[in-house]
């Protein structure tokens, strides 16, 4: 089954909110095997309501619509819909008497305005909404099928599972529509589509997507429209098939977070960390505290962004940095043994670059980054050159430092 969305809201058009819903939306619909085909925004405009709805009917006979549902002048999606459909809006008593009840619990009373939301176009189906004042519409006739949906997303999101979805799925069969991931990092998209080579006619007919990010590609395949067993087997063999084409570069699948990994490697040494940043200014300290249960192996961190801090905090040596500068390979490591000595940690990484768009030399670019690693045992600095505006070397840079770490703790003993 294939559905169109059609959001509402000048607010998504100007951008003072981010639509959340379509995503959402398409997450759900798909896991159930019901594909959306198009997504448009439009105004808080009837024309541009009505004229969007209709179209999409065209094509598909099935939309779905977010927003405008409210008790406000602008909330007037219903009656576009209606509209189109050549259905009046009547008052519904069951929708007015939940709406004063709800209100009831608040200790207030509906006002005139709210009153609207009690009116539906006649023959819809109401969906009732435990989370907010809108009711969700089910509007079917010989234009086809709209679905009206409140903005709202907790209300969307609710109504979505409870009342929407159950009523496409039976209508559309025993299809499904799935994705799995495969995380890269530490690899161009251009190098790695080399790597993987014919792998799209090996999965066919499943699709295969690049989805470059800071640092990182995801590869995104996704079968369409197979029955739900047949395409978790083959969703299984075409994940192992990236992977494996992928190498090195491959760290995990879904939403398998590089910090995390990293913090499951020292978990399962029972191995302490501790970091040291200069360019990157806390991110990679951050994304390892926005894990879960991190104080278990993370026990801090220092940005010593100025030499005489490294020298202070960290117990660089003056003469080293005089002689290799703070951007080098003998700094980076000094930077990482100094924090494991400072706070007793078992390992530590440290980052020490130019991240621009000032500070580059012809020997020392913008994008310099020196990734220093220590370990019981051992110490190591390893040297990468990163693109991009400021913000994007030092994501970069920590995506990095996370990567070369979780590769070097796999090698540690358990």
């Amino acid at each position: 089954m294939d559905v169109e969305l059609v959001t509402v809201g000048t607010e998504l058009l100007l951008g003072f909110t981010v639509d959340t819903n379509s995503a959402e939306i398409g997450r759900v619909l798909a896991a159930a095997g019901v594909r959306v085909v198009r997504r448009t925004a439009v105004s808080d405009d009837v024309a541009a309501i009505r004229d969007a709805v209709s179209a999409a009917l065209k094509r598909t006979g099935a939309v779905i619509t977010t927003g405008g549902l409210g008790p406000t002048a602008d909330d007037i999606t219903k009656s576009a819909v209606a509209a189109l459909f050549g259905a009046r809006l009547v008052f519904d008593p069951v929708v007015w008497a939940s709406l004063e009840e709800r209100f009831a619990r608040f200790g207030r009373v509906p006002t005139a305005n709210n009153r609207g939301q009690a009116e539906v176009p006649e023959g819809a189906a109401v969906l009732p909404n435990r989370w907010g004042t809108a009711p969700g519409l089910w509007l079917e006739g010989e234009p086809g099928l709209v679905v009206m949906l409140p903005g709202v997303p907790i209300e969307m999101r609710n109504l979505l599972a409870s009342a929407v979805l159950p009523r496409l799925v039976a209508r559309g069969g025993a299809s499904v529509i799935r994705s799995v991931t495969v995380r890269t990092t530490g690899i161009a998209e251009s190098t790695l589509a080399e790597r993987l080579g014919d792998v799209d006619e090996r999965i066919a007919p499943l699709s295969l997507a690049y989805l470059p990010g800071l640092g990182s590609v995801d590869l995104r395949v996704t079968a369409w429209n197979l029955p739900a067993e047949e395409a978790d087997r083959r969703l299984a063999e075409a994940a192992t098939l990236l992977a494996e084409r992928a190498g090195e570069h491959a760290y995990g699948r879904g939403d398998d977070d590089l910090a995390a990994l990293v913090l499951d490697e020292l978990r399962c040494r029972g191995l302490t960390i501790s970091v040291a940043e200069s360019c990157t200014g806390g991110l990679l300290g951050g994304r390892l505290t926005a894990v879960p249960g991190s104080s278990s192996q993370f026990l801090g961190g220092f940005v010593a962004y100025a030499d005489q801090t490294k020298q202070r905090l960290l117990g660089v040596p003056a003469d080293l940095l005089a002689a290799h500068g703070a951007v080098s390979e003998p700094v980076a490591r000094e930077m990482a043994l100094g924090a494991t000595r400072a706070l007793g940690a078992d390992v530590a990484v440290s980052v020490t670059g130019i991240a621009g768009p000032d500070g580059g030399t012809a020997d020392k670019p913008v994008g310099t980054v020196w990734l220093g690693f220590a370990w019981p045992g051992g110490s190591e600095a390893i040297l990468r050159k990163f693109v991009g505006t400021r913000d994007e070397v030092r994501g970069r840079a920590a995506q990095q430092a996370l990567f070369e770490l979780w590769k070097r703790l796999r090698l540690l003993p358990e």
